[in-house]
């Protein structure tokens, strides 16, 4: 279960262990798809083939994002209920989910 704190109005989360892990595997990854399609640019793959290394590492980040989100958004709605300065943690993550639907858009 993610923990947040309330610092400068921003939840900053402390992630355990076992919450890090999985983006952290994703990002690696991520990194893999990336540098693979480093390799076919510099071998002049096909077009097509690149394109679809991108879309599949774009896919692969938004899934990051939205496990980011979910981290953020849970250990906000639990800081909120206890923090006395709820507008502050809501403020947060409405802020967050903006940036997030702008990159979406």
């Amino acid at each position: 279960m993610t923990r947040g704190t309330l610092v400068d109005g921003r939840v900053c989360l402390a992630r355990t262990d076992a919450e890090r892990a999985p983006l952290v595997r994703r990002l690696g990854r991520i990194e893999g798809q990336v540098r693979g399609l480093r390799a076919m640019v510099e071998a002049d793959r096909h077009c097509l083939d690149e394109i679809q290394q991108i879309r599949a590492a774009t896919a692969a980040l938004r899934e990051v994002g939205l496990l980011i989100i979910d981290q953020h958004v849970a250990a906000g709605l639990r800081l909120a209920a206890r923090d006395p300065d709820r507008e502050a943690v809501m403020a947060d993550l409405l802020r967050v989910l903006r940036a997030a639907m702008a990159e979406a858009g």
